[in-house]
């Protein structure tokens, strides 16, 4: 890396970045200014992510290259899909919301990711890692249909290639249509260093350089031939370099009717334009493959890229934290390696999630019995279905709002059998900066149905530990949910109420401690509850007694909806609505919702108030 690269050590102001608007622009700079607008489009980002966190790492990747898409391509005309989304930053500067970007992330900002609502020049919706192929596969379809001339083009990582999707889109790319240019960002990482095939695929051609060096020069020399000869030439040159140099191994695109050009330096922008241009003017389907350094330019980034994957303010005052806490995942993953100890059937799969999982240690300590799938959540229960019914004791590690993905698979591979996996759900029930597609919220609804399946939500650390080990003994499939943040310590809070009788609050796992000082201020009965299936039995048998119901979960289908089922008496359900939650804070995503103590205590009482006005649900 140039001095000129070393964002961490000048303060850049950002004359280039400040007049554009779109990319139009970009196209009208001459080349010589491209290497500076890239240079402030770092230094802004950087002093962005600062005051907003965000992902950095990712977004200072791909800086080169989505300033040669902008030089190339006639935006919004032409389609561009970013796969998961959250490299997207200079792509927002550049498309019209760089004058915003301090909202990044913020209630009522710019989102953390695209999203078509927010700007025309956002094809689709980003999030979820490994759609991208699969949607840009729907645009060219429809353009082809109606006889349309615009590009479409697809930029995936390559961790998120071994995606299902993916390899389902790549399976239909060559049938499908014969225009689509797919950019392969081949960074070596997803948020965890890469796994599998498809990363020992990318490494070896990574290491091919001679042959890179001088494919690379023929291939710009090739596209620009124009006689017949020349370039039959060209193309027997070239088969003669890859098969001395490489083997004949011409990789898996080529296999399937994909045109291969690469690998690409993802930070050489007129190499970058030349490619993109040779991948637009040719016949077929393209793949790209571009070589860059996640946290380009930004030294801590690029010592530490899972470090600095995603990340929080760091330029604000934060508070500082208190000696002893723990977080939920560490406190699982600690339960996990306590566990291991004693039973060695046990199995831990995380999908590219192992220190978000809090499974960095049971890595460490239990190698052989760890499993890092990559992006790929349906291979993961799929996997711990035949590892349980081969005799042992699978526990599968996922973010809830990531979970959703594995559904089918849980419940045809896992319940259908009944088969002892165990599902642990982290960041269940989290909503914040990162928005709709991130947020914990809907599993319950979603696996509440499924036969056979348990499950617990803890609120305390000693509850966790407790249903870790009962789910290990358990001949069956089971949920473990909790949350993100410090695990308190203790027992959960329980009240009896000011009178027997008193309307009770049913707290849902770690809302147990929201609704504590409501329950104390209005005198009503508290239980904490630590089973949405089976609900407790006691819950039977509370006859018509008001009961108000509260869950970090969607309100429609979860746990209120599991009590309305079998209570006859009146009902006040507390949970998110009923509708995509926006960005933000937890603190202001809950007061917009009506979950702050604030709003809690309005509704209960509101409530409470009209007990006498007949049933209430």
């Amino acid at each position: 890396m140039s001095a000129s690269d070393n964002i961490a050590q000048a303060d850049l102001t950002t004359p280039l970045l400040d007049a554009i608007a779109t990319p139009a622009d970009v196209k009208a700079l001459p080349e010589e200014s491209l290497p500076q607008l890239a240079r402030e489009i770092r230094a802004r980002m950087v002093a962005v992510v600062s005051k907003t966190g965000g992902h950095l790492a990712p977004s200072l990747g791909v800086v080169e290259l989505t300033l040669a898409l902008c030089r190339v391509f006639d935006f919004p005309k032409d389609k561009l899909i970013w796969d998961v989304g959250h490299q997207a930053y200079a792509w927002k500067m550049l498309t019209g919301r760089n004058v915003r970007m301090e909202t990044l992330r913020r209630f009522g900002g710019v989102r953390g990711f695209p999203f078509p609502g927010e700007s025309p020049y956002d094809a689709a919706v980003g999030g979820h890692a490994g759609v991208a192929l699969a949607t840009a596969l729907g645009f060219a379809a429809a353009r082809d249909a109606r006889g349309g001339k615009e590009n479409v083009i697809a930029v995936v990582g390559d961790a998120s290639l071994t995606n299902g999707v993916s390899l389902e889109a790549l399976n239909a790319v060559r049938h499908t249509t014969d225009r689509l240019i797919l950019v392969v960002n081949d960074n070596g990482m997803s948020i965890s260093r890469n796994v599998g095939a498809f990363a020992r695929l990318f490494a070896r051609r990574l290491t091919g350089l001679r042959y890179n060096r001088i494919r690379a020069a023929a291939e710009a020399a090739g596209h620009r031939l124009r006689l017949n000869r020349l370039k039959a030439f060209y193309r027997g040159f070239k088969s003669i370099v890859k098969s001395v140099l490489l083997r004949n191994r011409s990789g898996i695109f080529e296999d399937l009717g994909l045109r291969y050009i690469g690998p690409i330096d993802g930070h050489d922008i007129p190499a970058l334009c030349d490619a993109l241009c040779a991948a637009a003017a040719g016949h077929g389907p393209v793949v790209l493959h571009i070589a860059t350094v996640k946290g380009k330019g930004y030294p801590p980034a690029e010592r530490n890229p899972s470090k600095w994957h995603g990340v929080g303010p760091w330029a604000a005052e934060t508070k500082p934290a208190v000696a002893g806490q723990t977080s939920w995942s560490d406190a699982f993953g600690a339960a996990l390696c306590a566990q291991a100890e004693r039973n060695p059937t046990i199995e831990a799969i995380t999908a590219a999630m192992r220190d978000g999982t809090g499974l960095t240690d049971f890595f460490r300590r239990f190698p052989a019995q760890a499993h890092d799938v990559g992006i790929c959540e349906e291979y993961a229960l799929a996997f711990a279905a035949g590892l349980a019914a081969a005799g042992r004791r699978p526990v599968v590690a996922l973010y809830s709002t990531f979970a959703q993905r594995a559904i089918d698979n849980l419940m045809h591979d896992v319940c259908l059998p009944n088969l002892p996996v165990v599902l642990c759900l982290d960041r269940a029930g989290v909503v914040g900066a990162d928005g709709p597609t991130h947020h914990g919220l809907y599993d319950l609804a979603m696996l509440r149905a499924l036969p056979n399946l348990e499950i617990r939500v803890s609120a305390t650390r000693t509850s966790l530990e407790t249903a870790l080990a009962e789910a290990l003994k358990h001949r069956g499939p089971t949920v473990l949910r909790y949350p993100r943040g410090y695990v308190p310590e203790g027992p959960a809070p329980r009240l009896e109420g000011a009178t027997p009788g008193a309307p009770m609050i049913l707290a849902l796992g770690h809302t147990v401690f929201w609704a504590e000082p409501i329950a104390k201020s209005l005198g009503l009965a508290l239980e904490p509850i630590e089973s949405v299936k089976p609900l407790p039995d006691f819950i039977r048998g509370l006859g018509a007694r008001p009961l108000i119901t509260l869950e970090d979960a969607a309100a429609s289908g979860g746990f209120g909806s599991a009590v309305a089922e079998i209570h006859r008496g009146p009902l006040l359900i507390l949970g998110w609505p009923d509708r995509f939650v926006p960005q933000g804070s937890e603190a202001e995503l809950r007061a917009a919702c009506g979950l702050d103590g604030a709003g809690l205590r309005m509704r209960i009482a509101a409530f409470l108030g009209g007990l006498h006005g007949g049933n209430h649900g």
